[in-house]
């Protein structure tokens, strides 16, 4: 019985642990702070491999310090069936910024945005 107890909870702990899959606007901001603080597996695990690929590039330019507040603040949000855009502010730059997400394994990425891309806003 003892063993049947064990199993069970240790079952329940393992799934509740899973990965949870974020909305649009979490995704984005889990990678605005990833991005400004230097987390590169956590930006990693939430872009795609363009995306990742594009932000590395240029992240030592704009790293902050970890402790930093973001202020991270959606201006603006669209959703059309695989494909999200989202419109950001943060205190690290004055000029609002736009990632294009796109579903990869039921999950949510900020990929590239490319000169092709004209999105919603």
């Amino acid at each position: 019985m003892k063993r049947i107890l064990i199993c069970s909870l240790a079952l329940i702990f393992v799934s509740c642990s899973g990965n949870m899959k974020l909305s649009p606007s979490e995704t984005a901001k889990t990678v605005v702070e990833s991005f400004y603080h230097g987390d590169k597996s956590t930006l990693k695990k939430y872009t795609t491999s363009e995306g990742y690929a594009n932000l590395v590039s240029i992240q030592d330019m704009f790293a902050q310090d970890k402790k930093s507040e973001s202020h991270f603040m959606i201006i603006d949000e669209l959703t059309d069936g695989h494909v999200a855009w989202i419109k950001y502010s943060t205190v690290y730059d004055p000029k609002p910024g736009v990632f294009k997400l796109v579903q990869e394994d039921g999950q949510w990425k900020v990929t590239h945005n490319g000169p092709r891309d004209k999105g919603p806003f």
